[in-house]
């Protein structure tokens, strides 16, 4: 495997890893990129060329950075930052009385925490 091959590699791996990390299907991927959903799974494998418009929209998307989905940097990212961003994405989504239950419903599990 050359170099391209593994440098589209990394980038097909990083592409699926992002779209996980952020909970997305390859569907809702697909339609927010106007595309077919064939076309990100090709682009996931590695078998499809991904153009910098996509590669941008795509670090839009999952809330990372270009240069990672290109390879630089660490080769996961932090886990526990992707969950507490993907927390506060599906947070937000949540009408503001479900909010507040579920700050309250923490809230007091925090203090039983303290307590024991």
């Amino acid at each position: 495997m050359g170099s391209n091959d593994s440098r589209k590699m990394i980038i097909a791996s990083r592409i699926r890893a992002a779209r996980e990390m952020s909970g997305l299907s390859q569907g809702q991927v697909a339609k927010m990129l106007g595309l077919h959903r064939p076309s990100i799974s090709e682009a996931e494998a590695g078998n499809r060329n991904v153009s910098a418009e996509e590669l941008g929209r795509m670090a839009e998307i999952y809330e990372v950075p270009v240069a990672w989905l290109m390879g630089e940097g660490a080769e996961r990212l932090d886990p526990h930052h992707d969950k507490i961003q993907l927390a506060a994405r599906e947070l937000s989504k949540l009408k503001p009385e479900d909010q507040e239950r579920l700050f309250t419903l923490l809230a007091a599990t925090r203090q039983s925490e303290k307590k024991r």
